[in-house]
């Protein structure tokens, strides 16, 4: 009974040291960093988008009116301030504030301070415009939400440049170098990428035109999406069909594939090339971009510091 007693006792020991390493092994912020940049600019587009068409999106007569928005959201914790205004001074402002806020993330300027208000504006825009929203405006979301937690400021940014070689004891100020919470948002961006491909994969298998491999064909003839001619691609059903099992056999198991070092190159090629079909043949780039950034999340921040040849931290 010792025995037993003893090597549980180790298997807990080596599950417990396993699960710490996992989650809280300081680690560079370079990665968060350049996904810091990629998120900041592509909110800053976002917001630009809402309020050049303000009117549509947060107006009078916008598509989805303010009482139906709020409706939706009748059963849930969601709340905007948006959904008691559709004056297009209030609203104006708030779309130029968060503007102004995503510019600075991705500058890196004040990045502790304006990450969290980027993301609070962002929500407030998207429970208000439900329904209206698509697959970047939850990615943006997503990457700002963990940002929040990391130091992705401490390098390539107006931040690390002004407070260079001073000891950071102010909330506020990134701090350069080896921290946990960079791991800690890094694996919650991971895992939260794993959940969103397995979901997806497992909702293609419910379809029967993955399965016959013509999936991809009827979107790539789709006059909705359709950005580039890629007709010609009938004239190779058996491609189309490799093609399609080739997407959903990616898409459900990357959360496997991904982990293992000898496979994530593989599962991140995987991942780039669906992602760029989708912005250069289905005419959304802003998605497919925002996908590709996300995926960065899984590539070691110590080979984005070789690549600009400077050691920061």
């Amino acid at each position: 009974m010792q025995a037993i007693t003893a090597e549980l006792k180790i298997w807990w020991q080596q599950v417990s040291d396993g699960w710490n390493q996992f989650w809280f092994r300081p680690i560079l912020p370079h990665s968060l960093a350049v996904i810091r940049v990629g998120s900041g600019l592509m909110l800053a587009y976002m917001h630009l988008i809402w309020l050049l068409r303000q009117a549509d999106f947060l107006g009078p007569n916008a598509w989805i009116d303010r009482g139906t928005s709020q409706m939706l959201h009748e059963n849930d914790w969601a709340w905007s301030w948006l959904w008691y205004t559709d004056n297009p001074w209030l609203t104006g402002l708030h779309e130029s504030l968060a503007l102004v806020a995503a510019l600075m993330m991705a500058a890196g300027l004040f990045t502790r301070v304006v990450v969290p208000l980027v993301w609070f504006f962002t929500l407030m825009t998207c429970h208000r415009l439900t329904f209206a929203l698509f697959g970047l405006d939850q990615i943006a979301m997503m990457l700002a939400m963990y940002l929040m937690i990391a130091d992705s400021g401490a390098v390539w940014s107006v931040d690390s440049r002004l407070h260079r070689g001073e000891s950071s004891g102010k909330w506020w100020q990134p701090v350069s170098g080896l921290r946990t919470r960079n791991n800690l948002a890094t694996r919650l961006i991971q895992v939260h990428l794993c959940v969103i491909y397995l979901f997806g994969g497992l909702g293609k298998m419910r379809g029967e035109m993955w399965y016959e491999g013509s999936a991809l064909w009827f979107t790539l003839v789709n006059y909705e999406y359709q950005s580039m001619d890629l007709t010609w691609l009938g004239k190779s059903p058996w491609l189309i069909a490799m093609l399609s099992a080739g997407t959903i056999f990616w898409e459900t198991f990357y959360c496997a594939l991904v982990w293992p070092k000898l496979t994530r190159p593989l599962a991140l090629g995987m991942a780039f090339f669906v992602h760029a079909g989708i912005a250069l043949g289905l005419g959304m780039i802003t998605f497919g971009l925002i996908m590709i950034l996300a995926n960065f999340a899984f590539i070691d921040p110590r080979w984005f510091q070789n690549v600009t040849g400077r050691r920061q931290g």
